[in-house]
């Protein structure tokens, strides 16, 4: 029931089947003569209104243009500027303070497993030479 009234107070302009099946309607027969008329008005005025509202934007973009240009901002700068804001907005998240927190300890714990592994292979080198350097003197001393 409120999904029901929800959709009678949407504000949103008419699209799509809403809009085929509005203008598919014959409401001018609904309509007296003076009703059309100040349709047509209205109509009128708002068309120039919105070309007078088009115009005066693109004055504005313009305007907007030339400031930029005197202070000597361009396209570049502006993306430099946005991609700065945006990485230290990315780094004050929470989320990225837990990841980085968490990424960080995991790379302390690897370089310490890597240095334990490089360990234990380096004595087992040693080892290995010892062993052959002993195997390979023994013989050389019984011969003598």
């Amino acid at each position: 029931m409120e999904a029901q009234a929800q959709g009678l107070l949407e504000t949103e302009p008419l699209q799509g089947r809403d809009g085929d099946a509005v203008g598919s309607a014959d409401f001018s027969s609904m309509l007296s003569e003076e009703e059309k008329e100040e349709l047509k008005a209205e109509l009128v005025q708002l068309e120039d209104e919105i070309t007078t509202l088009r115009q005066v934007l693109s004055a504005k973009e313009r305007h907007l243009v030339e400031i930029k240009q005197k202070l000597g901002m361009n396209l570049m700068n502006e993306l430099k500027q946005n991609f700065s804001r945006s990485w230290h907005d990315m780094q004050t998240t929470t989320a990225y303070k837990k990841t980085h927190e968490t990424l960080s300890q995991a790379g302390q714990k690897a370089t310490a497993a890597f240095n334990n592994v490089g360990t234990a292979i380096s004595k087992k080198f040693g080892d290995m030479r010892y062993s052959i350097r002993h195997s390979i003197s023994m013989p050389a001393m019984r011969r003598k």
